[in-house]
């Protein structure tokens, strides 16, 4: 194993675990920090693919580079999902909600592709949605104004168009990691320019533009550029259990830093989830979401 491709990974994954916090720091809403972090992350990586000379050796081919584009509507849309998440309830649960994307890529698989999907298999998502609403807390499902406000309806939008991001573009082989990332994220400019309210910057303090531009530059560039730069030099099966880096710093943060004390019931919760996923992630099947997980949060 490369060693060097292994440290980039796990120091990738744990600054996005820390995404959460960053977000709760910023003073703007869901809607400006994805803005921001599409501008900074096209600037950014996109320096880095002319640069690296990646441009030059690109082959466009149509098809892939609408499947991009249609991606990166997911892709910011998923953003925009789990920031609003972080907003209504603790960053563990949001987390751990979004990290079920893994899950509805498999049901995405068998309900289009009509990929085989066995017992244990359906017993694993089972598992993972139980897992779910003991993470949110069953309180939370007593009422209509309480499921709302909850959080919940956010998280798994948010995972739910994180695989579909995976499921889209799995398919795509010619694009390098960077032209798809440049062209998600012009996507992402266009898309929210038209809502996000300038109004919304002015009156910020330093430490709020430090944490913005923190997560456009650190956890959307650097990042993104030790992602890329490690994937391709790691078994599979090895990114399979790095990725849970992520989720282990996002909840380690939350306990640790902004005091968030689960019940034993969102223990277990995050033990059903994390268990199912591990299982389905195992299997041949979603294989293909991980190997494919270069659109990460």
């Amino acid at each position: 194993m490369n060693k060097s491709a292994a440290l980039q990974m796990v120091v990738s994954m744990a600054l996005f675990g820390s995404i959460g916090f960053f977000t709760r720091q910023t003073g703007v809403s869901a809607e400006a920090l994805v803005f921001i972090r599409c501008i900074c992350a096209t600037l950014f990586l996109g320096g880095l693919w002319l640069l690296l000379g990646y441009a030059k050796r690109e082959v466009w081919q149509r098809r892939e580079v609408i499947r991009t584009l249609v991606c990166g509507v997911f892709l910011v849309l998923n953003w925009v999902f789990l920031f609003k998440a972080f907003e209504a309830m603790s960053i563990s649960a949001a987390i751990s909600i979004y990290n079920l994307a893994p899950i509805f890529v498999l049901i995405m698989g068998t309900l289009f592709l009509g990929e085989r999907i066995n017992i244990q298999s359906v017993l694993a998502v089972a598992v993972c949605f139980l897992g779910s609403l003991f993470v949110v807390g069953i309180e939370q499902f007593k009422s209509v104004d309480n499921f709302l406000n909850s959080g919940f309806i956010w998280a798994i939008l948010s995972a739910v168009c994180y695989a579909m991001t995976m499921f889209i573009g799995k398919n795509i082989q010619q694009l390098s990691s960077y032209a798809t990332t440049f062209l998600q994220t012009i996507v992402g400019i266009f898309m929210l320019a038209p809502i996000v309210s300038m109004a919304e910057f002015s009156g910020l303090s330093t430490t709020n533009w430090l944490y913005i531009l923190g997560m456009g530059f650190i956890h959307t560039g650097f990042v993104y550029y030790l992602f890329f730069n490690s994937l391709r030099k790691l078994p599979a099966l090895v990114t399979s259990a790095l990725v849970f880096v992520d989720p282990l710093v996002a909840i380690l943060l939350d306990v640790v830093i902004l005091n968030f004390r689960p019940s034993w019931l969102q223990l277990l919760g995050i033990a059903f989830i994390f268990g199912g996923i591990i299982y389905t992630l195992l299997k041949p099947v979603p294989q293909a979401a991980v190997d494919n997980k270069s659109d990460l949060a």
